[in-house]
């Protein structure tokens, strides 16, 4: 068998098979966020070595001077035999640990030590608590499934295609490894974790506990399972202590996660007498209306543009991401994470960039440039294909907030105050986000960031079992609006791609 050195470590690996699977089976999972297909150009890597010879996929996303420095694209090269590949970890994505509600202590479902988990679909993050309640670690790191695609509809293809196992295996080992890293941090062994909560959108559970996701996949689009109910940490191939259990909080519909859930109850928005918006902006948009004692929920199709990627030059909010960008004067000016010169741009950069670009007249209210591609700052740019998604994008999130209010029959005058959770909020300009209409602009001054609060929720159904009947409630009573057939949503989703 050939022999692959990744970043100094020696494996051996099959003769051909992609570089990406080879990769991966190493334990060095490149992110592919269109699945595989060599569209979007994402999974870039140094590698020399006995390599098929380059495709004109690479041709079309990499340039002459990367193609001489030895950048390929992972799911294009094939190995043909001996060689060796360099993975940089810059611009590593900065994982949404922080949130607004401290978890107490009242009885948790643990006597040694507790994990709480949130599994998004790009990045996974944790803490880990004692029984009186201390966080003692906190971390994240990428969720791996990313090499089948950046959306869940990619995964759930895949896992109809075979990869079922694989796909669970994968999310199971990051678990593993992000629980190692909780407890290296606390000076603890993983080994003692004897309680967890591990939430996530239904796909993600679905994917995790290796069930077939064939009835999310097709129409009525119905789940044929919401969880809120524990598993034995054994069950799901977590090496946790002797009976150790993990509880899956419940889902609320196919495309309404516990995620949704537990930020629901994180943000106590059930019970409250005001009229309340959460909104969790990510590759799925997951919005909640809680008026009049009746809690509304859809979900939004928004892709993957705000959390980097998809768009030429996007990328996860690390180092060398633009995540700021502000007029001087009529020039564009830009905040590098890190310092030191741009490499791409993140989410929240994006939206300050449109504002800008809009402001002045470089971009026209339809979403044409004036000059394609629209340069931000050093080498990073914006081309007209970039617009076009995030038009999507931000239309399909404002006209899923819209479509609730009206279906509630409640003005947004009435809304008390939007929650944005997610690290993609918490960094957000939000006059900005309501220039270019990501979010109604008369709610961009009652707007504020609660960070991962379905991380935050997690926490409290790990220390205070007796939540978890409130939030199961929640999720059977709550009202799903079907956005996908839904003629009011139709044309807001229409108007909403006007700047």
């Amino acid at each position: 068998m050939p022999e692959l050195i990744v970043n100094g470590k020696s494996c051996r690996t099959a003769r051909e098979v992609l570089l990406g699977e080879s990769l991966a089976a190493a334990g060095f999972p490149v992110p592919q966020p269109c699945g595989g297909g060599g569209r979007c150009g994402k999974c870039r890597v140094t590698a020399r070595g006995a390599l098929s010879p380059v495709t004109e996929q690479e041709r079309l996303h990499l340039t002459e001077d990367e193609l001489a420095g030895g950048v390929r694209l992972a799911c294009q090269a094939v190995v043909l035999g001996d060689c060796e590949v360099c993975l940089s970890r810059e611009g590593e994505a900065t994982v949404q640990i922080g949130g607004q509600r401290q978890a107490k202590a009242a009885r948790p479902a643990f006597r040694v030590l507790g994990a709480a988990i949130d599994v998004g679909t790009t990045t996974l993050a944790g803490r880990l608590y004692a029984p009186d309640g201390t966080c003692l670690a906190s971390a994240g790191l990428r969720n791996p499934q990313s090499r089948w695609g950046a959306d869940v509809i990619s995964r759930i293809q895949a896992s109809m295609e075979g990869a079922r196992d694989e796909l669970a295996a994968s999310v199971r080992g990051a678990i593993v490894e992000l629980c190692g890293e909780l407890a290296r941090r606390a000076g603890a062994d993983p080994g003692q974790i004897d309680g967890a909560v591990i939430d996530g959108n239904t796909a993600m559970l679905y994917l995790l506990t290796g069930a077939a996701p064939d009835a999310l996949s097709r129409a009525p689009f119905e789940a044929d399972r919401l969880f809120g109910c524990e598993l034995g940490a054994k069950e799901l191939g977590l090496p946790f202590a002797v009976g150790a259990r993990v509880y899956l909080p419940c889902c609320a519909s196919a495309f309404l996660g516990a995620d949704t859930t537990a930020a629901v109850l994180a943000c106590g928005l059930c019970g409250s007498p005001e009229t309340r918006l959460l909104a969790d902006v990510g590759t799925n948009g997951e919005i909640a209306l809680w008026h009049g004692g009746v809690l509304l929920c859809c979900s939004t199709a928004a892709g993957p543009a705000f959390e980097g990627a998809g768009l030429s030059m996007g990328m996860q909010g690390g180092e060398g991401a633009i995540d700021r960008v502000f007029l001087q004067g009529a020039t564009l000016r830009a905040h590098v994470i890190g310092g030191g010169a741009p490499r791409g741009v993140c989410g929240s950069g994006v939206v300050d960039a449109m504002a800008c670009l809009l402001q002045t007249g470089a971009l026209d209210e339809t979403g044409l440039l004036e000059d394609d591609p629209a340069p931000v700052a050093g080498n990073v740019s914006l081309s007209q294909q970039d617009v076009r998604m995030v038009q999507l994008a931000k239309s399909a999130i404002c006209a899923g907030i819209r479509t609730l209010a009206q279906r509630a029959g409640v003005s947004l005058t009435e809304v008390s105050e939007l929650l944005v959770a997610g690290g993609f909020g918490s960094t957000l300009d939000w006059s900005n986000a309501g220039l270019i209409g990501l979010i109604p602009r008369e709610l961009a001054a009652r707007a504020r960031s609660v960070g991962n609060a379905a991380l935050d929720g997690a926490a409290m159904l790990l220390l205070d079992v007796s939540l978890r009947a409130e939030s199961e409630a929640a999720a059977r009573e709550a009202r799903t609006v079907e956005l996908s057939t839904d003629p009011v949503f139709a044309q807001l989703y229409m108007d909403g791609m006007f700047f």
